[in-house]
């Protein structure tokens, strides 16, 4: 019996996916220009990594990796930056494996976090207050379906 993986992409579906794309990488591009950067210096990578560790409390770097699809020593030599930085604290090893600690966001990273996450979220709002009222409703309607999308 086939799986939804087997069956074609409808054509609708393909071009609504590079449509998609195109917008997705425009707007995150906006955003990191206008959320600029702070004095810190916080990349964009470093930025998710800060908000990963920040949901998820004694995470580890291998973890990071793999929730980010991106090869350890790269993870591990961000974390090193933000740890260096005092945005990042790392937590005694674990009893079990001591090669491993978690990660925390220390008080100055929550306190870049939160001011980035404010500008970002400023900057769309007003790119958002420029659209029409019905653009803005179609914006609004689209959301559901794209949270769909982005499940895991």
């Amino acid at each position: 019996m086939p799986t939804t993986e087997d069956l074609p992409i409808p054509a609708r579906a393909l071009a609504l996916s590079d449509e998609l794309r195109t917008a997705f990488k425009r707007l995150l591009r906006c955003m990191q220009r206008e959320g600029g950067e702070l004095d810190a210096h916080v990349s964009m990578m470093q930025y998710m990594l800060l908000a990963l560790i920040h949901e998820q409390p004694g995470i580890g770097v291998a973890a990071l990796a793999r929730l980010q699809n991106v090869r350890g020593p790269t993870v591990s030599a961000q974390v090193k930056s933000l740890a260096e930085a005092g945005l990042v604290e790392r937590n005694a090893p674990d009893p079990q494996d001591r090669r491993r600690s978690g990660l925390q966001v220390s008080a100055q990273g929550l306190n870049v976090l939160e001011t980035l996450r404010a500008r970002r979220r400023d900057a769309l709002a007003r790119r958002i207050a420029r659209l029409s009222p019905q653009q803005i409703d179609a914006l609004a309607a689209s959301m559901q379906p794209l949270l769909e999308i982005g499940q895991a």
